[in-house]
Protein backbone atom coordinates (compact mmCIF):
# COMPACT_ATOMS: atom_id res chain seq x y z
CA UNK A 1 0.00 0.00 0.00
CA UNK A 2 1.58 3.34 -0.82
CA UNK A 3 2.97 5.50 1.96
CA UNK A 4 3.15 9.31 1.56
CA UNK A 5 5.90 10.70 4.49
CA UNK A 6 4.86 14.24 3.30
CA UNK A 7 2.73 16.72 1.77
CA UNK A 8 4.92 17.63 -0.45
CA UNK A 9 5.13 14.31 -1.56
CA UNK A 10 1.49 13.18 -2.07
CA UNK A 11 1.08 16.86 -4.08
CA UNK A 12 3.94 15.27 -6.32
CA UNK A 13 2.22 12.38 -7.03
CA UNK A 14 -1.18 12.93 -7.55
CA UNK A 15 -0.61 16.29 -8.50
CA UNK A 16 -2.49 18.59 -5.93
CA UNK A 17 -1.98 21.34 -3.47
CA UNK A 18 -3.03 20.30 0.18
CA UNK A 19 -3.96 22.29 3.08
CA UNK A 20 -1.04 22.81 5.80
CA UNK A 21 -0.89 21.02 8.98
CA UNK A 22 0.46 17.57 9.83
CA UNK A 23 0.19 14.44 7.91
CA UNK A 24 -1.12 11.09 9.25
CA UNK A 25 0.63 8.04 7.78
CA UNK A 26 0.37 4.37 7.93
CA UNK A 27 1.58 2.42 10.75
CA UNK A 28 1.32 -1.12 11.86
CA UNK A 29 -1.99 -0.22 13.19
CA UNK A 30 -3.38 1.86 10.40
CA UNK A 31 -3.92 5.50 10.33
CA UNK A 32 -3.39 7.72 13.28
CA UNK A 33 -6.62 9.39 14.98
CA UNK A 34 -7.77 12.38 12.42
CA UNK A 35 -5.80 15.29 12.81
CA UNK A 36 -6.59 18.88 13.59
CA UNK A 37 -6.84 19.60 10.04
CA UNK A 38 -10.18 17.50 9.14
CA UNK A 39 -11.62 18.01 12.89
CA UNK A 40 -11.35 21.74 12.26
CA UNK A 41 -12.99 21.73 8.63
CA UNK A 42 -15.72 20.09 9.75
CA UNK A 43 -16.35 21.97 13.17
CA UNK A 44 -16.62 25.00 11.23
CA UNK A 45 -18.47 23.96 8.80
CA UNK A 46 -20.66 21.09 9.96
CA UNK A 47 -23.27 23.04 11.86
CA UNK A 48 -24.50 24.83 8.40
CA UNK A 49 -25.64 21.79 7.06
CA UNK A 50 -28.83 19.95 7.57
CA UNK A 51 -28.95 16.94 9.78
CA UNK A 52 -29.06 14.02 7.15
CA UNK A 53 -26.04 12.08 7.77
CA UNK A 54 -23.51 10.90 9.95
CA UNK A 55 -20.05 10.80 8.64
CA UNK A 56 -16.52 9.89 9.69
CA UNK A 57 -14.12 13.07 10.75
CA UNK A 58 -12.50 12.46 6.94
CA UNK A 59 -12.27 15.27 4.02
CA UNK A 60 -11.67 14.14 0.78
CA UNK A 61 -9.92 15.97 -1.90
CA UNK A 62 -8.97 14.29 -4.53
CA UNK A 63 -10.16 10.93 -6.27
CA UNK A 64 -8.22 8.69 -9.05
CA UNK A 65 -9.27 5.75 -10.76
CA UNK A 66 -10.42 3.00 -7.29
CA UNK A 67 -8.79 5.45 -5.16
CA UNK A 68 -9.65 8.88 -2.59
CA UNK A 69 -6.89 10.93 -1.01
CA UNK A 70 -8.07 13.11 2.38
CA UNK A 71 -6.86 16.56 2.81
CA UNK A 72 -4.23 14.60 5.72
CA UNK A 73 -2.93 12.91 2.78
CA UNK A 74 -3.95 9.91 3.31
CA UNK A 75 -4.41 7.36 0.61
CA UNK A 76 -7.73 4.90 0.70
CA UNK A 77 -8.46 2.04 -1.67
CA UNK A 78 -12.31 2.66 -2.81
CA UNK A 79 -14.47 -0.49 -2.83
CA UNK A 80 -18.10 1.64 -2.72
CA UNK A 81 -17.14 4.02 -6.31
CA UNK A 82 -19.74 6.82 -4.21
CA UNK A 83 -22.49 4.24 -3.80
CA UNK A 84 -22.11 2.66 -6.91
CA UNK A 85 -21.83 5.79 -8.94
CA UNK A 86 -18.10 6.29 -10.35
CA UNK A 87 -18.61 3.38 -12.64
CA UNK A 88 -15.12 4.40 -14.72
CA UNK A 89 -13.77 5.21 -11.60
CA UNK A 90 -12.93 8.52 -10.04
CA UNK A 91 -11.27 11.46 -12.17
CA UNK A 92 -12.10 9.39 -15.23
CA UNK A 93 -9.76 11.22 -18.41
CA UNK A 94 -12.42 10.98 -20.88
CA UNK A 95 -15.31 12.54 -18.74
CA UNK A 96 -13.28 15.39 -17.20
CA UNK A 97 -12.58 16.77 -20.98
CA UNK A 98 -15.93 15.85 -21.91
CA UNK A 99 -17.06 18.18 -18.60
CA UNK A 100 -14.60 21.00 -19.46
CA UNK A 101 -15.30 20.36 -23.34
CA UNK A 102 -19.04 20.99 -22.73
CA UNK A 103 -18.91 23.43 -20.00
CA UNK A 104 -16.99 26.08 -22.25
CA UNK A 105 -19.75 25.26 -24.93
CA UNK A 106 -23.19 24.76 -23.44
CA UNK A 107 -24.39 23.75 -19.80
CA UNK A 108 -27.91 24.18 -19.73
CA UNK A 109 -30.47 25.32 -22.40
CA UNK A 110 -33.81 24.28 -20.94
CA UNK A 111 -36.43 21.32 -21.88
CA UNK A 112 -38.49 24.20 -23.69
CA UNK A 113 -35.68 24.02 -27.13
CA UNK A 114 -33.91 20.91 -28.40
CA UNK A 115 -29.77 20.23 -28.13
CA UNK A 116 -27.37 18.14 -29.55
CA UNK A 117 -27.11 15.67 -26.81
CA UNK A 118 -30.45 15.09 -24.89
CA UNK A 119 -32.00 13.05 -28.12
CA UNK A 120 -28.95 11.50 -28.55
CA UNK A 121 -28.53 10.32 -25.05
CA UNK A 122 -32.30 9.05 -25.47
CA UNK A 123 -31.79 7.37 -28.72
CA UNK A 124 -28.39 5.46 -27.58
CA UNK A 125 -30.06 4.23 -24.67
CA UNK A 126 -32.88 2.97 -26.69
CA UNK A 127 -30.83 1.42 -28.98
CA UNK A 128 -28.24 -0.22 -26.61
CA UNK A 129 -30.68 -1.36 -24.59
CA UNK A 130 -31.91 -3.46 -27.14
CA UNK A 131 -28.71 -4.74 -29.28
CA UNK A 132 -27.94 -6.04 -24.90
CA UNK A 133 -30.95 -8.10 -25.16
CA UNK A 134 -32.49 -6.72 -22.45
CA UNK A 135 -36.02 -4.51 -22.38
CA UNK A 136 -37.48 -5.86 -26.27
CA UNK A 137 -39.60 -2.75 -26.94
CA UNK A 138 -38.07 -0.26 -25.44
CA UNK A 139 -38.72 3.00 -26.76
CA UNK A 140 -38.44 6.21 -25.35
CA UNK A 141 -36.49 8.07 -22.62
CA UNK A 142 -37.29 10.72 -20.20
CA UNK A 143 -34.23 12.15 -18.40
CA UNK A 144 -33.91 13.53 -15.11
CA UNK A 145 -31.35 14.18 -12.56
CA UNK A 146 -31.18 11.36 -9.78
CA UNK A 147 -32.50 7.71 -9.42
CA UNK A 148 -35.10 9.02 -6.99
CA UNK A 149 -36.63 11.19 -10.06
CA UNK A 150 -36.31 8.50 -12.51
CA UNK A 151 -38.74 6.59 -9.99
CA UNK A 152 -40.64 9.16 -9.13
CA UNK A 153 -41.18 9.58 -13.18
CA UNK A 154 -41.72 5.79 -13.49
CA UNK A 155 -44.51 6.03 -10.50
CA UNK A 156 -46.56 8.40 -12.29
CA UNK A 157 -46.23 6.83 -15.81
CA UNK A 158 -47.78 4.06 -14.48
CA UNK A 159 -50.88 6.05 -12.80
CA UNK A 160 -51.48 7.31 -15.54
CA UNK A 161 -50.92 4.55 -17.57
CA UNK A 162 -53.93 2.97 -15.18
CA UNK A 163 -56.26 5.41 -14.83
CA UNK A 164 -56.41 5.85 -18.69
CA UNK A 165 -57.71 1.67 -18.09
CA UNK A 166 -60.16 2.75 -15.06
CA UNK A 167 -60.36 5.54 -12.83
CA UNK A 168 -59.40 2.97 -9.58
CA UNK A 169 -56.44 1.28 -10.88
CA UNK A 170 -54.03 3.65 -9.18
CA UNK A 171 -52.28 0.64 -6.84
CA UNK A 172 -48.39 -0.15 -6.45
CA UNK A 173 -46.76 -3.32 -5.28
CA UNK A 174 -43.51 -3.39 -4.01
CA UNK A 175 -41.41 -5.78 -1.71
CA UNK A 176 -39.73 -6.11 1.67
CA UNK A 177 -36.43 -4.59 1.98
CA UNK A 178 -36.68 -2.34 -1.69
CA UNK A 179 -35.13 0.89 -1.72
CA UNK A 180 -36.46 3.01 -4.43
CA UNK A 181 -35.53 6.97 -3.04
CA UNK A 182 -36.81 9.19 -0.44
CA UNK A 183 -39.02 11.62 -2.08
CA UNK A 184 -42.74 11.11 -1.20
CA UNK A 185 -43.60 8.80 -3.97
CA UNK A 186 -40.30 6.76 -4.14
CA UNK A 187 -40.40 6.68 -0.70
CA UNK A 188 -44.12 5.06 -0.70
CA UNK A 189 -42.78 2.15 -2.16
CA UNK A 190 -39.73 1.55 0.23
CA UNK A 191 -40.98 0.10 3.24
CA UNK A 192 -38.67 1.00 5.90
CA UNK A 193 -40.19 2.01 8.78
CA UNK A 194 -37.36 3.56 10.16
CA UNK A 195 -37.22 5.80 6.51
CA UNK A 196 -41.39 6.36 6.15
CA UNK A 197 -42.17 6.75 9.52
CA UNK A 198 -41.70 10.59 10.25
CA UNK A 199 -43.39 11.34 6.90
CA UNK A 200 -46.50 9.35 7.10
CA UNK A 201 -49.10 9.68 5.67
CA UNK A 202 -47.46 8.64 2.08
CA UNK A 203 -48.70 8.22 -1.30
CA UNK A 204 -51.92 5.88 -0.38
CA UNK A 205 -52.31 2.61 -2.02
CA UNK A 206 -49.35 0.87 -2.06
CA UNK A 207 -48.79 -2.65 -1.13
CA UNK A 208 -45.95 -4.62 -0.23
CA UNK A 209 -45.33 -8.67 -1.22
CA UNK A 210 -42.43 -10.85 -0.03
CA UNK A 211 -39.21 -11.02 -2.77
CA UNK A 212 -39.26 -14.85 -4.37
CA UNK A 213 -42.97 -15.37 -2.94
CA UNK A 214 -45.12 -15.38 -5.79
CA UNK A 215 -48.24 -16.44 -3.90
CA UNK A 216 -47.84 -13.06 -1.72
CA UNK A 217 -47.87 -11.13 -4.98
CA UNK A 218 -50.57 -13.39 -6.10
CA UNK A 219 -52.79 -12.39 -3.15
CA UNK A 220 -52.35 -8.50 -3.68
CA UNK A 221 -52.52 -7.96 -7.08
CA UNK A 222 -55.88 -6.97 -9.08
CA UNK A 223 -57.03 -5.16 -11.68
CA UNK A 224 -56.61 -1.95 -9.51
CA UNK A 225 -52.81 -2.60 -9.45
CA UNK A 226 -51.41 0.16 -12.08
CA UNK A 227 -47.65 -1.10 -11.38
CA UNK A 228 -45.20 -3.49 -9.95
CA UNK A 229 -41.71 -2.32 -8.97
CA UNK A 230 -38.89 -3.81 -7.72
CA UNK A 231 -34.85 -4.77 -7.84
CA UNK A 232 -33.93 -7.24 -10.01
CA UNK A 233 -31.10 -7.47 -7.30
CA UNK A 234 -32.00 -5.30 -4.37
CA UNK A 235 -29.22 -3.34 -3.58
CA UNK A 236 -29.62 -1.18 -0.03
CA UNK A 237 -31.63 -4.00 1.05
CA UNK A 238 -28.86 -5.98 1.67
CA UNK A 239 -27.65 -7.09 -2.31
CA UNK A 240 -30.25 -9.86 -2.65
CA UNK A 241 -30.90 -11.23 -6.13
CA UNK A 242 -34.52 -12.06 -7.22
CA UNK A 243 -35.04 -15.43 -8.52
CA UNK A 244 -35.63 -15.61 -12.18
CA UNK A 245 -38.27 -17.91 -12.27
CA UNK A 246 -39.94 -15.67 -9.65
CA UNK A 247 -39.58 -12.14 -12.02
CA UNK A 248 -41.04 -14.38 -14.57
CA UNK A 249 -44.50 -14.92 -12.55
CA UNK A 250 -44.48 -11.74 -11.61
CA UNK A 251 -44.48 -10.44 -15.06
CA UNK A 252 -47.05 -13.03 -16.59
CA UNK A 253 -49.29 -11.56 -13.55
CA UNK A 254 -48.38 -7.76 -14.71
CA UNK A 255 -49.58 -8.45 -17.96
CA UNK A 256 -53.09 -10.66 -17.11
CA UNK A 257 -54.39 -7.73 -14.65
CA UNK A 258 -52.90 -4.87 -17.30
CA UNK A 259 -50.19 -3.48 -14.92
CA UNK A 260 -47.04 -2.28 -15.24
CA UNK A 261 -43.79 -3.74 -14.38
CA UNK A 262 -41.31 -1.35 -13.64
CA UNK A 263 -37.51 -2.48 -12.72
CA UNK A 264 -35.11 -0.28 -11.14
CA UNK A 265 -31.64 -0.89 -11.84
CA UNK A 266 -30.58 2.24 -10.28
CA UNK A 267 -27.60 0.50 -8.69
CA UNK A 268 -27.88 -2.72 -10.37
CA UNK A 269 -27.50 -1.85 -14.01
CA UNK A 270 -25.31 -0.11 -16.54
CA UNK A 271 -22.67 -2.96 -16.51
CA UNK A 272 -23.09 -3.67 -13.09
CA UNK A 273 -23.62 -7.40 -12.96
CA UNK A 274 -21.58 -7.96 -15.88
CA UNK A 275 -24.33 -7.38 -18.64
CA UNK A 276 -25.31 -3.98 -19.45
CA UNK A 277 -28.71 -4.42 -17.31
CA UNK A 278 -29.26 -7.22 -14.80
CA UNK A 279 -32.72 -8.63 -16.68
CA UNK A 280 -30.28 -8.82 -19.51
CA UNK A 281 -29.76 -12.30 -19.54
CA UNK A 282 -33.76 -12.82 -18.88
CA UNK A 283 -36.23 -13.77 -21.53
CA UNK A 284 -38.25 -11.34 -23.17
CA UNK A 285 -41.01 -12.84 -21.28
CA UNK A 286 -39.65 -11.26 -18.09
CA UNK A 287 -39.17 -8.04 -19.35
CA UNK A 288 -40.42 -4.53 -18.14
CA UNK A 289 -42.37 -1.90 -19.52
CA UNK A 290 -40.46 0.66 -17.67
CA UNK A 291 -36.81 0.59 -16.88
CA UNK A 292 -35.60 3.48 -14.22
CA UNK A 293 -31.30 4.07 -13.90
CA UNK A 294 -29.25 6.69 -12.64
CA UNK A 295 -26.36 6.20 -11.02
CA UNK A 296 -23.16 4.98 -13.34
CA UNK A 297 -24.80 7.29 -15.61
CA UNK A 298 -22.99 10.45 -15.18
CA UNK A 299 -19.97 8.59 -13.51
CA UNK A 300 -20.86 11.21 -10.45
CA UNK A 301 -22.03 13.97 -12.69
CA UNK A 302 -26.06 14.27 -11.60
CA UNK A 303 -28.04 12.09 -14.61
CA UNK A 304 -30.43 9.56 -14.51
CA UNK A 305 -33.30 8.01 -16.84
CA UNK A 306 -37.05 6.34 -17.10
CA UNK A 307 -37.13 4.35 -20.02
CA UNK A 308 -40.77 3.11 -21.34
CA UNK A 309 -42.72 1.05 -24.03
CA UNK A 310 -44.59 2.90 -26.69
CA UNK A 311 -47.60 1.59 -25.05
CA UNK A 312 -46.72 3.60 -22.30
CA UNK A 313 -45.90 6.16 -23.82
CA UNK A 314 -49.66 6.12 -25.42
CA UNK A 315 -50.97 6.93 -22.26
CA UNK A 316 -48.82 10.33 -21.42
CA UNK A 317 -49.59 13.92 -22.75
CA UNK A 318 -47.13 17.37 -23.19
CA UNK A 319 -47.39 18.63 -19.13
CA UNK A 320 -47.53 15.31 -17.28
CA UNK A 321 -44.13 15.75 -16.41
CA UNK A 322 -41.16 17.80 -16.25
CA UNK A 323 -37.51 18.63 -15.16
CA UNK A 324 -35.39 21.90 -15.66
CA UNK A 325 -31.99 20.47 -15.50
CA UNK A 326 -33.09 16.70 -16.29
CA UNK A 327 -31.30 15.95 -20.18
CA UNK A 328 -28.70 19.02 -20.08
CA UNK A 329 -26.36 19.34 -22.97
CA UNK A 330 -23.73 18.50 -20.21
CA UNK A 331 -25.31 15.30 -18.30
CA UNK A 332 -26.66 13.84 -21.72
CA UNK A 333 -23.38 14.32 -23.20
CA UNK A 334 -20.87 12.73 -20.27
CA UNK A 335 -24.08 9.61 -20.66
CA UNK A 336 -23.45 9.06 -23.86
CA UNK A 337 -19.77 8.84 -22.99
CA UNK A 338 -20.24 6.29 -20.01
CA UNK A 339 -22.76 4.30 -21.81
CA UNK A 340 -20.55 3.95 -25.23
CA UNK A 341 -17.57 2.37 -22.36
CA UNK A 342 -19.62 -0.10 -20.43
CA UNK A 343 -21.89 -1.11 -23.03
CA UNK A 344 -18.82 -3.02 -24.82
CA UNK A 345 -18.62 -6.64 -24.97
CA UNK A 346 -15.19 -6.93 -23.49
CA UNK A 347 -15.89 -4.14 -21.04
CA UNK A 348 -18.46 -6.58 -19.78
CA UNK A 349 -16.48 -9.72 -19.83
CA UNK A 350 -13.64 -8.36 -17.77
CA UNK A 351 -16.40 -7.27 -14.97
CA UNK A 352 -17.16 -10.81 -15.04
CA UNK A 353 -13.62 -11.73 -14.43
CA UNK A 354 -13.36 -9.22 -11.82
CA UNK A 355 -16.18 -10.89 -9.62
CA UNK A 356 -14.98 -14.15 -10.06
CA UNK A 357 -11.79 -12.95 -8.17
CA UNK A 358 -13.90 -11.12 -5.68
CA UNK A 359 -16.22 -14.24 -4.85
CA UNK A 360 -12.98 -16.40 -4.44
CA UNK A 361 -11.15 -14.00 -2.20
CA UNK A 362 -14.35 -13.12 -0.17
CA UNK A 363 -15.30 -17.27 -0.22
CA UNK A 364 -11.75 -17.73 1.13
CA UNK A 365 -12.61 -15.10 3.45
CA UNK A 366 -15.81 -17.39 4.54
CA UNK A 367 -13.56 -20.29 5.30
CA UNK A 368 -11.54 -18.66 7.10
CA UNK A 369 -13.96 -16.89 9.90
CA UNK A 370 -17.30 -19.61 9.24
CA UNK A 371 -18.55 -18.54 12.61
CA UNK A 372 -18.89 -14.89 11.56
CA UNK A 373 -19.66 -15.00 7.82
CA UNK A 374 -22.63 -16.14 6.57
CA UNK A 375 -22.87 -16.03 2.77
CA UNK A 376 -21.13 -14.43 -0.52
CA UNK A 377 -23.52 -13.63 -3.12
CA UNK A 378 -24.48 -11.25 -5.65
CA UNK A 379 -23.33 -10.90 -9.68
CA UNK A 380 -21.07 -9.22 -11.34
CA UNK A 381 -19.18 -6.11 -9.17
CA UNK A 382 -22.86 -5.96 -6.71
CA UNK A 383 -21.78 -8.51 -4.44
CA UNK A 384 -22.62 -8.84 -0.37
CA UNK A 385 -20.82 -10.39 2.38
CA UNK A 386 -23.41 -11.28 5.06
CA UNK A 387 -21.84 -11.36 9.03
CA UNK A 388 -24.10 -13.08 11.42
CA UNK A 389 -23.98 -9.49 13.43
CA UNK A 390 -23.90 -6.01 12.37
CA UNK A 391 -20.04 -5.23 10.57
CA UNK A 392 -20.54 -1.85 10.95
CA UNK A 393 -17.24 -2.17 13.41
CA UNK A 394 -14.77 -3.83 10.72
CA UNK A 395 -15.83 -1.41 7.83
CA UNK A 396 -14.41 1.25 10.48
CA UNK A 397 -11.66 -0.60 10.75
CA UNK A 398 -11.30 -0.91 7.69
CA UNK A 399 -11.33 2.43 7.12
CA UNK A 400 -8.62 3.27 9.50
CA UNK A 401 -6.72 1.15 7.84
CA UNK A 402 -7.15 2.69 4.24
CA UNK A 403 -10.15 0.86 2.57
CA UNK A 404 -13.96 2.39 2.28
CA UNK A 405 -16.05 -0.19 2.27
CA UNK A 406 -20.03 0.19 2.75
CA UNK A 407 -22.79 -1.59 4.32
CA UNK A 408 -26.27 -2.59 3.20
CA UNK A 409 -29.26 -4.17 4.86
CA UNK A 410 -28.85 -7.36 6.83
CA UNK A 411 -25.69 -7.36 8.67
CA UNK A 412 -23.59 -7.14 4.84
CA UNK A 413 -20.97 -5.77 3.84
CA UNK A 414 -21.61 -4.40 -0.15
CA UNK A 415 -19.12 -4.15 -2.55
CA UNK A 416 -19.98 -1.82 -5.71
CA UNK A 417 -15.86 -0.59 -6.76
CA UNK A 418 -15.51 0.69 -9.89
CA UNK A 419 -16.16 -1.76 -13.09
CA UNK A 420 -12.47 -1.16 -14.07
CA UNK A 421 -10.98 -1.71 -11.30
CA UNK A 422 -7.31 -3.39 -11.64
CA UNK A 423 -6.96 -6.97 -10.20
CA UNK A 424 -3.89 -6.54 -8.00
CA UNK A 425 -6.15 -3.43 -5.98
CA UNK A 426 -8.89 -5.81 -5.67
CA UNK A 427 -6.35 -8.13 -3.77
CA UNK A 428 -4.80 -5.03 -2.06
CA UNK A 429 -7.81 -3.93 -0.62
CA UNK A 430 -9.61 -7.78 0.55
CA UNK A 431 -5.95 -8.20 2.09
CA UNK A 432 -7.06 -5.13 4.54
CA UNK A 433 -10.62 -6.02 5.06
CA UNK A 434 -8.92 -9.71 6.21
CA UNK A 435 -6.95 -7.61 8.72
CA UNK A 436 -9.94 -5.80 9.12
CA UNK A 437 -12.00 -8.63 10.20
CA UNK A 438 -9.49 -10.48 12.29
CA UNK A 439 -8.86 -7.53 14.66
CA UNK A 440 -12.72 -7.39 14.80
CA UNK A 441 -13.31 -10.90 16.07
CA UNK A 442 -10.15 -10.97 18.09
Amino acid sequence: MLRFTSKKALARSVGIITPKGPVRSFGSTGFVASSKNSAAYIAERDPFTVTTYSRPNIVFEKGKECYLWDIEGNRYIDFSAGIAVTALGHSHPGVAKILCDQSQTLVHSSNLFHNLYTGELSKNLVEATKESGAMHNAARVFLANSGTEANEAALKFARKHGTQISADKIEFITFEKAFHGRSMGALSVTPNPKYQGPFSPLVPGVKVAKPDDIKSVEALISDKTCGVILEPIQGEGGVRPMDKDFLLKVRELCTKHKALLIYDEIQCGLGRTGSLWAHGKLPKEAHPDILTMAKALGNGYPIAATMITEDVEAALQVGDHGTTYGGNPLGARVGAYVLEQVKQKDFLEKVEQKSELFKVKLNELREKFPENIKEVRGEGLLLGLEFTSDPTKITELARDKGLIVITAGGNVIRFVPALNIADDVIIEGLKVLEEAIEEAFK
